[in-house]
């Protein structure tokens, strides 16, 4: 199944230098819409986030027949986050956001959803990374700037 990344999780991994470990983790599955990357790349053009390497993350275009339920969700969400979440909606894919307001609609909307802290626990799990080593990410992560509901992932395990 796809996993349809939104700005906030690239930037989780973009802040720590460290995009392979979405593409280990998810290999030619991994995608970002279009208007994400944007709002990833605008965040690099401004300094707000190091330079990083995703040119090989599949980008996802938004299609005519997402558009109205993308303007919608525009009410709420930014742009990035409501074109995975549009896109994510129509192909059935999972989408991956930190955002709390596109969580709540894809769980609405029965969308399978999870975030930064998911794909370091999959880490874990695929034993690509020891705890420690996921652990000490994510405390890179909080220095950067991440709002995480935890401070290490064991009580997620």
């Amino acid at each position: 199944m796809i996993a349809l990344l939104d700005n906030t999780v690239l930037s989780s991994f973009t802040c720590i230098r460290r995009p392979d470990l979405v593409k280990i983790a998810f290999g030619e599955e991994a995608a970002t819409s279009e208007m994400a990357l944007k709002e990833l790349q605008t965040g690099i053009r401004i300094g707000r986030l190091p330079v990083a390497d995703w040119s090989w993350l599949r980008i996802i275009l938004l299609q005519e027949a997402e558009v109205p339920l993308y303007e919608l969700l525009l009410q709420t969400l930014n742009a990035g986050e409501a074109s995975c979440l549009a896109i994510a909606i129509r192909h059935g894919y999972r989408v991956f956001t930190d955002d709390r307001d596109a969580r709540r609609l894809a769980a609405a909307r029965h969308v399978p959803i999870s975030g930064t802290l998911g794909i370091l626990l999959r880490l874990v799990d695929l034993r690509i990374v020891q705890l420690s080593e996921a652990n000490g990410f994510l405390a890179q992560m909080i220095a950067a700037g991440y709002r995480s509901p935890v401070p290490f992932l064991e009580p997620l395990l």
